[in-house]
């Protein structure tokens, strides 16, 4: 048995790989500020296409792309979104008379459903 165990490498510790006659891709460096006035770093492939915004890894916040000369290569946008709620979406595809008229029949079902009220057959 213990002339079948493997001996004089601790495996997954160390790369059995050199870098030997690696030639490794050019790289750029893209500078990013966030809307605080932080500026951080991203480095790029030389033949990647720089996006003109990134999420900062540190606060999660999107930065703006910089130049070289440190001027920000967009301008930060502050149009504020409309948010739709729930009852703007509903109103999109129904009236509010309809919505009224739903309404009404499901609490005429629900009060049969607790006995409420006798049911008549009118409302299905």
């Amino acid at each position: 048995m213990a002339d079948r165990s493997l001996r004089g490498m601790r495996l997954g510790s160390q790369s059995l790989q050199s870098e030997d006659g690696v030639e490794f891709a050019e790289r750029i460096t893209a500078t990013y500020r966030i809307p605080g006035g932080e500026d951080f770093e991203i480095t790029l492939s030389a033949d990647a296409e720089i996006p003109e915004t990134w999420e900062s890894p540190l606060t999660a916040e999107i930065g703006i792309l910089l130049s070289p000369d440190g001027t920000p290569v967009m301008e930060i946008e502050d149009e504020d979104k409309v948010v739709r709620t729930h009852w703007d979406m509903l109103l999109e595809r129904r009236s509010e008379e309809e919505l009224e008229e739903l309404l009404q029949d499901r609490l005429h079902k629900l009060r049969v459903a607790r006995g409420k009220i006798v049911d008549d057959g009118n409302n299905s």
